[in-house]
């Protein structure tokens, strides 16, 4: 297997997700890459989640920041100068999230620092959260994203995003700001000096020296460009959320949903999820064969979806099955 590394020197969120989306969409085969890139002042929301719900995006935009609806699922999280963000873009047959975090673990240990892992995505430092993750399965490479909280500012993180009390109890804390740390509050952590240890940990963890892919050749690339266009827009940030109505929302051991039906004649004739689930496929399955299906009998679920996740939010609809 043959590994490349990219940083990007932007901290634009849409050229950068935009080069992440090519890497997976079009990467050779036998590639593994490491790809390295930083927000500036960016609400970063998970695929099916409303904007509205997780951040207060009047204020983010007056601000001059950025909204960014990422590819994977997940939950919100703010990015801003005091982050550097990783992307691992794996042939599927080589993808082991535990291999990815090994990366991760071995980069911050060389600053006196142990990590350990919590429920479905996060990494913590001391008993806080200082990088979540998020992930998406192709057919022929995976995504493992995450974050690197340095030195964010945690006033912005605080007055932008929006985290439900629900999810704030779950956790036994007051606020979102309780819940992270800085890694520069406990070691000599810079997001320039983390960079060499993350490459040579990438190095090491896959046995093999790195070549480097410039990110401006990429940036060129017109399947890119196609891209940072789709990932700006306000067809992919926000069409359709500013007038969504929770009309019933449920917590699981998966994740949070909320939900939004248009009934007619018996018949849903439309149908919104917004969930912080990091199974994607599983949402986009549901929203699909749930249109035109009958309130009175429940639709058999297909193979290709979480089952449980999928029965869960069936029960939030159909009362008897």
């Amino acid at each position: 297997m043959r590994l490349s590394v990219v940083i990007s020197p932007l901290d634009n969120p849409y050229w950068n997700l935009a080069v992440e989306n090519y890497l997976v969409a079009s990467s050779d085969p036998d590639e593994c890459t490491l790809y390295l890139w930083q927000n500036r002042r960016t609400v970063v929301i998970g695929r099916h989640q409303n904007p509205y719900s997780e951040c207060d995006v009047d204020l983010l935009l007056a601000d001059g920041g950025f909204l960014l609806r990422r590819t994977t699922g997940g939950g919100a999280v703010y990015h801003d100068g005091g982050n550097l963000n990783f992307s691992f873009v794996v042939p599927t047959d080589a993808y082991d999230v535990e291999r990815q975090f090994e990366v991760l673990r071995r980069a911050v240990a060389d600053y006196g620092l142990s990590t350990s892992l919590s429920g479905r995505n996060d990494v913590l430092c001391e008993g806080r959260k200082f990088s979540g993750n998020a992930f998406l399965k192709g057919p022929v490479h995976c995504l493992h994203h995450g974050t690197i909280l340095i030195a964010g500012n945690m006033a912005d993180m605080q007055r932008y995003l929006r985290p439900k009390p629900a999810k704030l109890a779950k956790h036994g804390v007051a606020s979102v700001q309780s819940r992270v740390v800085n890694l520069s509050a406990l070691a000599a952590v810079s997001r320039e000096n983390i960079k060499p240890r993350l490459v040579e940990a990438f190095e090491a963890v896959y046995g093999a020296t790195a070549g480097r892919r410039p990110f401006e050749e990429l940036q060129r690339l017109p399947e890119v460009g196609r891209r940072f266009e789709q990932y700006s827009g306000d067809t992919w940030l926000t069409a359709g959320w500013r007038d969504f109505r929770a009309e019933r929302s449920a917590r699981f051991e998966w994740g949070e949903v909320e939900l939004s039906l248009q009934v007619r004649e018996g018949q849903i004739v439309a149908l919104q999820l917004a969930t912080d689930a990091l199974s994607t496929d599983t949402v986009e399955v549901l929203e699909h064969m749930l249109v035109h299906a009958d309130l009175q009998h429940c639709p058999a679920l297909p193979d290709n979806v979480d089952r449980a996740m999928a029965e869960d939010i069936l029960s939030m609809i159909y009362t008897r099955r």
